[in-house]
C-alpha cells in the first residue's frame, strides 16, 4: 500500500485503480464513473463546515460555507473505486472541481472499509488559506449558508443533499444535522434550489 501524505501532481497517484474518499458533495454528486463504492472511515481528519465558498456555493461578496476535512478525529464517508483506465480523467476532473481556489490540499489517506484497507485520494482543508472559516456555531453557520449561491447552486441545497447522502450510508452527522435544523427553521428565507 502506498504511504499516506500530501501530493502535488496527478502522476504521484499510486499505480492501479484510483480510490477516492468522499465526505461531502461527492456522496450525492460524484461526477465521475466508478466500479464500486464502500462505506469507509479515515483517521486523523473529521468532516466540518469550515470552508468559505467563493465559487461553488457562494461568491467573494456573499460567501457560502462548505465542508472540508479538518485535522483530528475520524470521518465516515464513501470510498469510490475507479477503473485504472478512467484514473487520469477522473483525477483531472477532481483537481478541477476541488482546487478552484487552492483551499484544499490533495492527500493520499488510508481508508478502512469492509473490502479492506486502501490508499485513497481525498482533499483536506488548508488552515492557512483565507477561506478557512474556523469553527462556527450551528446557528452562525446557517446564517451564512442562507441565501448564498454559487456556480453549483444554492448553499442550503448543498447541506440538505449532503445530510441525505450521509444518511443513505447510515451516517448521522450531528453537526450537519444541527445546521440543517437551523436552516429548516428559517421559515422559507432560503433561496430556491436549482
Amino acid at each position: 500500500m502506498t504511504p499516506a501524505g500530501d501530493i502535488e501532481r496527478i502522476d504521484q497517484l499510486p499505480p492501479g485503480p484510483l480510490y477516492v474518499f468522499g465526505y461531502g458533495s461527492l456522496l450525492w454528486r460524484p461526477g465521475f464513473d466508478y466500479l464500486s463504492t464502500h462505506r469507509a472511515r479515515i483517521h486523523g481528519f473529521h468532516r466540518a463546515l469550515r470552508v468559505w465558498s467563493f465559487h461553488h456555493r457562494g461568491t467573494p461578496d456573499r460567501p457560502g460555507l462548505v465542508l472540508g476535512l479538518d485535522r483530528g478525529g475520524s470521518c465516515l464517508g464513501c470510498m469510490f473505486e475507479v477503473a485504472e483506465g478512467d484514473k487520469r480523467a477522473t483525477a483531472e476532473y477532481l483537481w478541477e472541481r476541488e482546487m478552484v481556489t487552492d483551499v484544499y490540499i490533495p492527500r493520499l489517506v488510508t481508508v478502512n472499509c469492509d473490502a479492506g484497507r486502501f490508499t485513497a485520494l481525498t482533499f483536506v482543508l488548508d488552515r492557512a488559506h483565507e477561506q478557512y472559516s474556523g469553527s462556527l456555531k450551528p446557528d452562525h453557520a446557517a446564517d451564512h449558508i442562507l441565501g448564498a449561491r454559487g456556480a453549483s447552486g444554492a448553499n442550503p441545497e448543498y447541506v440538505r443533499e449532503t445530510v441525505a447522502g450521509l444518511e443513505q450510508l447510515g451516517v448521522r452527522d450531528q453537526g450537519l444535522r444541527s445546521v440543517l435544523h437551523h436552516l429548516e427553521g428559517s421559515n422559507g428565507r432560503d433561496t430556491p434550489s436549482d
